[in-house]
């Protein structure tokens, strides 16, 4: 009887534990989602897209993948690289670059342009270009005595009358003596004086250099066919006149006008750039190369009167 019992007893044990076995597994399942496991790492598709797979391998891969896209994985290396070209990456190089270039284009600039500069000067040096201009005695006796002052007679027939010195401007064309360009005009002529080559442009002489070409004072001796426009009239003596143009004396000849120096008294109203105020003693007289000028008043106006420098014996 009590066998019997245990085997009628049997089969409602083995429901109970299948019961137990199989329902908190069921309900596990249930509450996971049920469609690929919380523990596998390949399925659970659909719990991938929507919930980005919080506890499942794969879904994990991809919610952390979306984080580092975001902030800390590929996104924040997109973002590093954003702000490495925006401040230090590739764009502060490309920066950099610019600001080298900029900085390196300017540099050379001034560079270059103050070479040029120094070049030229050097080349002035050198070479001796300055407007050194001897002046023609004048036989008209003078009405007064000269000045003297350290060892040397200044002689004038106009009495001295200060007014500071002011550069005439000729003209675009015109450049003073020492001035520098790479390239001649197409308009320049070439003349020969004393076996020297000089080129002519517009009431301005040049001689070849290095590089270039730099204006000189005009050689005495070179005749131009035409005066430069411009030029003005200025009277030696009862017989002669001048024509002046840009620190420039010219004198009628067969040929048309000829260059020659200065003469002592000859009176012009204006003096190129290049020159400089020099006080001798009381006086203020304008250097231009070697040639003197008394600043005078005649008819009112300011003009200049070269000077007869000569040294005590």
């Amino acid at each position: 009887m009590k066998a019997k019992s245990i085997k009628n007893t049997l089969p409602v044990l083995f429901f109970l534990v299948s019961v137990i076995l199989f329902v908190p597994e069921s309900v596990f399942s249930q509450r996971m989602g049920g469609h690929g496991g919380g523990k596998t790492s390949g399925g659970g598709g659909n719990n991938r897209s929507i919930n980005g797979g919080s506890r499942t391998s794969g879904g994990s891969r991809n919610f952390n993948s979306g984080n580092r896209q975001g902030r800390t994985g590929e996104g924040t290396r997109d973002a590093s690289n954003v702000n490495r070209q925006g401040k230090t990456g590739e764009g502060t190089r490309d920066a950099s670059n610019v600001n080298r270039q900029e900085t390196n284009v300017n540099n050379r600039d001034v560079s270059n342009s103050q070479t040029t500069n120094v070049n030229r000067s050097t080349t002035n040096v050198n070479v001796n270009y300055t407007n050194n201009v001897a002046v023609r005695v004048n036989p008209a006796p003078y009405p007064r005595p000269p000045y003297a002052y350290g060892g040397y007679h200044y002689a004038c027939y106009h009495p001295y009358a200060y007014h500071p010195y002011t550069p005439f401007f000729w003209g675009p064309a015109f450049h003073p003596v020492g001035f520098f360009i790479a390239t001649m005009t197409a308009t320049a002529i070439l003349i020969n004086v004393a076996s020297q080559q000089y080129y002519y442009d517009q009431g301005v002489y040049y001689k070849q250099t290095s590089g270039g070409y730099v204006v000189v004072q005009a050689p005495p001796g070179a005749t131009i066919k035409v005066l430069p426009e411009g030029s003005e009239t200025v009277v030696v003596n009862q017989t002669t006149n001048n024509y002046y143009y840009g620190g420039t004396y010219y004198e009628k000849s067969d040929s048309g006008y000829t260059v020659v120096n200065p003469m002592a008294g000859s009176v012009v109203s204006k003096l190129p750039e290049g020159g400089e105020e020099v006080k001798i003693g009381d006086v203020t007289y304008v250097k231009v190369g070697d040639t003197y000028y008394q600043p005078i008043k005649k008819d009112g106006k300011d003009m200049y009167e070269v000077v007869n420098v000569t040294k005590d014996k």
